[in-house]
C-alpha cells in the first residue's frame, strides 16, 4: 500500500511540474542594470543600459517601457528602437545570456523596464 501510494505521488509531482511549465522561462528572467558610463554628451551624462537573460532559453523580440525617453545620443535602431512609449531591443533578435547593452545620453536616467518578450526553449 505505501509503495503504491509513493508511486502516485511520484507521477503526481511530475505531472505538476510538467503542467507549471518546469524549466520554463518568464520575462522577470530579463534584468536591467542601468549605470552611468562616465561620459559626458552634448553636455548630458552618459547611461550604459545591460540587459542579461538569467535563463537558459532565449528571449526575443524583447520589447522595454521607455516612456519618457529621451536622448541627444543618436541610437542606432538595430540597437533600440523607439516606438512611441515602448521600445524594441537588439531588432528583435535573442538576448542569450550575455548581457546586451546600449547607451544613451540625458540628464537622468529612464525608467526602462520588460513589458514582453518571446520566450523559446529548445
Amino acid at each position: 500500500m505505501a509503495d503504491s501510494t509513493a508511486k502516485l505521488l511520484s507521477i503526481t509531482f511530475f505531472l505538476v511540474l510538467i503542467s507549471q511549465g518546469y524549466g520554463q522561462c518568464y520575462l522577470r528572467d530579463l534584468s536591467l542594470l542601468q549605470t552611468r558610463t562616465g561620459n559626458i554628451v552634448q553636455g548630458k551624462p552618459e547611461w550604459i543600459v545591460s540587459i542579461t537573460n538569467k535563463c537558459a532559453c532565449v528571449q526575443s523580440d524583447v520589447m522595454l517601457n521607455c516612456r519618457s525617453f529621451k536622448t541627444v545620443e543618436k541610437i542606432d535602431p538595430s540597437v533600440l528602437q523607439v516606438l512611441g512609449d515602448e521600445c524594441l531591443i537588439n531588432y528583435g533578435n535573442p538576448i542569450y545570456h550575455d548581457a546586451f547593452n546600449f547607451t544613451y545620453a540625458w540628464d537622468r536616467p529612464t525608467s526602462f523596464f520588460p513589458i514582453s518578450s518571446q520566450i523559446s526553449c529548445s
